[in-house]
């Protein structure tokens, strides 16, 4: 893998002051293609034209359209090249300032999915194929429930992020959308890997074998209706920036020893001075659902057991949902971060719809309905700000799998509402929307995962109705995660393989092992600079390399010591593969 100095790609020239942002990855024949010159002074930017590797002009001169600044872009110009289809290498020119070389091609996406499930296996926590041994196999020990102290076998899954801690509240959607991914867009992924993730074919789509490793882990995680898992571990681990193979946290039982596990119990908890506000199970409880219904369907042929156990287990954490209503956030330790997850409906939308997919029962259809109406936008859509993973997951799938359930039996009215729904969201984004780069979401933390499901959202909408209104917009935020922003960074880490990606993750394997290993890491992203200056413990460790962009009301900076910006997600990552699934070509693998 290639990874090249942002010094060397992202500054054309130190005297310049104008910067073309391009998509790095690519750009597909029939989607809009649009560069941005970002100008960090005011500039006229009339016209602009477009070169093939030999230097020939392909296209243009055409004008550029004028948009409003943006960030430390004081002038904005959109630099529409839509109209040129030809597959090819080309570079875009105005006047002195040249961009990199683009690619157009129906293929520019293939492996991109894939890309992404690397970071996913580095992340897993028991066997761990990077590192060729398992970690944290001593999982856990029970907290705050009348079964404190008891000792449970919770290994597995993964890492949230470059920290240690294990959420269900993100894994169970990672999993779940890693099988979307795969039923709607088969084609777009290899099997390249065997169920351990080790190199090597075992006759399933590798997808798949990271999916089934979810859900082995979830299923430990709720063992039967009277024990249901949120969370394994918590803050205490930051005490330590260790490899997991030697991680040294200690929570009470020794150094590198076991790790508390938390139970939903629909009341505030934190162990120290920090207290959530969980007030039920849903929020948890849906997830479960979800995950566990689309994998019984997913493994039926494939491992009628274990398909068997998950539709049970799919059918008990709705029940339990159903008879708790409210959010299950997870728990602060001596900091007080925590997911403050607001929202539950949207949970218990999708575990319904999963679930009636699953058992074709119209009840379930009829309740996930019902829940689709008492959220119809997702929160943070049209909002300014909002509180960290306030609304998660970050875009309703509920309403899309309502509208598949809908279009099966032909009722048009119930595709019509689901529609509308999404709709609404998308109007939200769009109405912040008002600058050159047609960038609208909120740059709280995790930005980049907000930008990944309103691009997300807006193809769906597109699908479901054909209306292309959004467009542009969703191609937008496709283009931001890979380089048109002003940074002009790419925000997966080592994707593509000769682009301008982040060097210095927050990230111990990283720092220890080479940023090679966290191929495929979505980073979170831009953040607001209020956002930035007030969170603890965070500073450079070296210049910034982006200062002349860091003027603006949002940061990034490609520095180890910022882990609200430059840190890897995995639920970040595994939302990336159902968008980039969808934009790979059905060529045969």
């Amino acid at each position: 893998m290639i990874l090249l100095s942002a010094l060397s790609l992202a500054i054309a020239s130190t005297d310049s002051t104008t910067f073309i942002r391009v998509n790095q990855v690519g750009y597909l024949p029939e989607a809009p293609k649009v560069a941005i010159a970002c100008s960090l002074a005011s500039a006229r930017v009339d016209s602009f034209v477009v070169k093939d590797e030999r230097g020939r002009i392909v296209f243009g001169p055409r004008r550029t359209e004028v948009g409003g600044a943006f960030g430390p872009c004081m002038s904005v110009h959109r630099l529409d090249f839509t109209s040129l289809r030809k597959a090819g290498r080309y570079r875009i020119v105005a006047g002195s300032d040249s961009s990199p070389m683009i690619r157009i091609g129906p293929t520019v996406f293939d492996g991109a999915a894939d890309t992404l499930l690397y970071y996913m296996r580095q992340q897993r926590s028991g066997w761990n194929p990077l590192f060729k041994d398992s970690v944290h196999t001593h999982d856990g020990i029970i907290v705050d429930s009348p079964r404190a102290g008891e000792v449970v076998n919770v290994s597995g899954g993964w890492a949230d992020a470059s920290d240690y801690l294990q959420y269900v509240t993100t894994s169970a959607y990672a999993t779940y959308v890693m099988m979307m991914a795969y039923r709607d867009h088969p084609w777009a992924f290899a099997d390249a890997f065997d169920a351990k993730g080790v190199a090597g074919k075992n006759g399933v789509a590798d997808v798949l074998d990271e999916a089934r490793h979810g859900l082995e882990w979830l299923s430990r995680m709720f063992p039967d209706s009277s024990l249901m898992f949120n969370q394994l571990a918590d803050d205490r681990d930051h005490t330590f920036f260790d490899l997991p193979v030697n991680d040294s946290s200690d929570y009470g039982w020794g150094r590198g020893k076991e790790r508390p596990v938390y139970p939903c119990t629909g009341k505030p908890q934190g162990l120290f001075a920090g207290k959530n506000r969980s007030t039920g199970f849903a929020s948890t409880a849906g997830k479960y659902a979800s995950a566990f219904a689309i994998g019984a369907r997913m493994f039926e042929s494939r491992d009628p057991a274990f398909a068997s156990t998950l539709r049970r287990k799919a059918k008990m954490a709705y029940d339990i949902g159903r008879a708790n209503p409210g959010v299950c956030q997870t728990a602060p330790g001596r900091s007080p971060y925590f997911y403050e997850e607001d929202n539950w409906t949207d949970d218990m939308e999708l575990g319904a719809a999963q679930l009636s997919a699953l058992t074709n029962d119209r009840t379930l259809l009829a309740q996930a309905i019902d829940y689709a109406r008492e959220e119809p936008k997702t929160p943070w859509m049209g909002a300014d700000t909002a509180n960290h993973y306030q609304w998660f997951p970050w875009h309703n799938n509920g309403h899309y799998e309502i509208w598949r359930l809908a279009s099966r039996r032909d009722d048009r009215a119930k595709r019509a509402q689901m529609s509308e729904f999404y709709r609404r969201g998308l109007d939200g984004v769009v109405s912040r929307a008002e600058n050159g780069f047609k960038i609208g979401v909120p740059f709280i933390w995790c930005s980049n995962n907000l930008m990944a499901s309103f691009a997300t959202q807006a193809m769906l909408y597109r699908r479901m109705t054909g209306d292309t209104r959004y467009r542009a917009y969703e191609q937008a935020a496709i283009d931001w995660l890979f380089g048109t922003n002003p940074w002009g960074v790419s925000m997966v880490i080592g994707y593509p393989h000769d682009g301008v990606t982040a060097t210095d993750p927050h990230s111990a394997v990283s720092d220890r092992l080479g940023v090679d290993k966290l191929l495929g890491g979505l980073l979170d992203g831009p953040v607001y600079r209020s956002i930035y200056q007030n969170l603890r413990g965070i500073s450079l460790h070296k210049p910034d390399e982006y200062a002349r962009f860091n003027g603006g009301r949002m940061v990034y900076h490609d520095d180890l010591g910022d882990y609200s910006t430059n840190e890897p997600i995995m639920d970040g990552t595994a939302n990336m593969t159902y968008l980039m699934s969808a934009l790979a070509s059905r060529a045969k693998r």
